[in-house]
């Protein structure tokens, strides 16, 4: 994971949690309270469910107020993680993250072409975000 990245991500005004998910035991819900837990204003995304954790869940990243300055990290299976990535590179979403698992190589490969910053292949926001934290506090 490239650090300068990584500290760019965490610096967002908002955060928007893709493939957010209403069950306590799944990587969409856990990432979704950490943010909740680190008191950062987060935005489930969840095409299937109007709230998760108490918090209004939009359909697609396309709905977010503001989705340039927005950072999401994305917990879909490749496929949807594919399809998501081209929507923000439409949007212009420079800050996204994948969690582990939701890449392949065509989701890489098309990060690569389409010139897109993303942090994947490295340890989750859950593991990273704490060190992040810091960085958050020291630059707001």
């Amino acid at each position: 994971m490239n650090p300068v990245t990584a500290y760019r991500f965490i610096t967002a005004n908002e955060f928007a949690v893709v493939g957010a998910s209403t069950d306590r035991s799944k990587y969409g819900n856990r990432v979704l309270r950490w943010y909740q837990a680190n008191s950062l204003p987060v935005i489930p995304v969840n095409h299937k469910e109007s709230a998760v954790e108490s918090i209004p869940a939009i359909a697609s990243i396309d709905k977010l107020k503001d989705p340039s300055k927005s950072a999401i990290s994305i917990i879909t299976p490749p496929k949807v993680t594919l399809q998501v990535l081209k929507q923000a590179k439409e949007l212009g979403i420079e800050k996204i993250w994948l969690q582990p698992g939701a890449e392949d190589k065509d989701v890489m490969d098309y990060a690569r072409e389409a010139g897109l910053d993303i942090i994947a292949g490295g340890p989750c926001i859950l593991v990273q975000g704490p060190s992040l934290m810091t960085h958050r506090s020291a630059s707001l």
